[in-house]
């Protein structure tokens, strides 16, 4: 039996939201924050806040590895960036923000891998698939582009087998009528599955499948119909994990609102093939409005590891 690491942030108004948080959960249903709700990790270097987080646990050394977009709106807002997203995606860190750990428990201080070169804008949201055609790792991330003036946003890759070594970027997938943010990939029966937001048409999350991590890639169009009841331009950050019994709980990012009311709505399928999630708000439980992360299947002994760990211990703040 598995359990599971949720790793997030926190949508407020102060840096302390734009933060590494952990939370934990024996069946992805229901959810309890670690540390009473304060962050485990702090970004330290760059922006001094980072969002969007992914984690993943390498293979062959089974240490766990942590990435996150290089980003504070609580501080850059204010004066980097002058209340412009169009400048944070023009001139936004070029840089991912990397922790990891061999035990859950003990982490790395921040390290910044500069993974993209001159050519784009900011690196968000990056993504991290083991690729079993190829036996590593695939880490793809959004970005704009010098290419075209850094207009529509699309999706890049950078492969590695040992989190060290890194290939040169290279395009993953491109809407012809809208950019995409946010890419979350998966493997089920030998297919590849891609999550994406699309900036319009329709501006809401959108599925894609390939028979390959680097395309070509064609929508689903089952997935389309399922989603056809969610408001458009209110949700983002799509992530899911498999869960014992084979389901698929998806997970999209609610930003509809501003402040507390944000966090995470979950939706249940029975496979990605199918493409059929309903929403499903009533099974789950969450200790706070979770923003952009990463479920990690994590062990029941590990779980415990976690839980019974004093982490009184971690800085707060700087």
């Amino acid at each position: 039996m598995q359990h599971y690491l949720f790793v997030h942030f926190r949508e407020t108004t102060s840096p302390e939201g734009e933060q590494v948080y952990f939370s934990l959960s024996r069946d992805a249903f229901t959810w309890e924050a670690l540390h009473d709700g304060k962050p485990i990790l702090w970004a330290y270097y760059g922006d001094h806040g980072v969002r969007d987080m992914t984690v993943i646990r390498d293979r062959g050394t089974g240490r766990t590895h942590i990435f996150a977009t290089d980003l504070s709106l609580s501080y850059g807002m204010r004066g980097k960036y002058q209340h412009s997203w169009k400048n944070i995606t023009a001139h936004g860190s070029r840089d991912l923000a990397h922790w990891y750990s061999d035990d859950l428990i003990h982490w790395t201080e921040e390290e910044m891998l500069p993974i993209g070169t001159e050519d784009f804008g900011c690196v968000w949201a990056p993504d991290v698939l083991f690729d079993p055609e190829r036996g590593d790792y695939m880490l793809h991330w959004s970005s704009s582009h010098r290419r075209d003036g850094y207009g529509r946003m699309a999706i890049w890759y950078s492969r590695t087998r040992d989190f060290q070594s890194w290939t040169a970027p290279r395009l993953l997938y491109q809407k012809e009528d809208a950019g995409v943010i946010d890419s979350a990939m998966y493997t089920e029966n030998g297919k590849y599955y891609l999550f994406v937001k699309s900036d319009h048409n329709p501006s809401r999350v959108i599925l894609l499948r390939a028979d390959h991590a680097e395309g070509p890639f064609a929508r689903v169009p089952a997935f389309d119909e399922s989603m056809a009841g969610v408001a458009e331009g209110l949700y983002e950050a799509p992530t899911a994990v498999r869960t014992d019994d084979g389901k698929w709980c998806l997970f999209l990012d609610y930003y509809g609102v501003r402040g507390a009311g944000q966090g995470y709505v979950p939706f249940v399928a029975d496979s990605l093939e199918s493409g059929q999630f309903a929403r499903s708000d009533a099974s789950f439980s969450f200790p706070f409005g979770f923003k952009h992360g990463t479920i990690l299947p994590i062990t029941p002994q590990e779980y415990d590891r976690m839980k019974a760990h004093d982490w009184s211990q971690v800085p707060d703040g700087r």
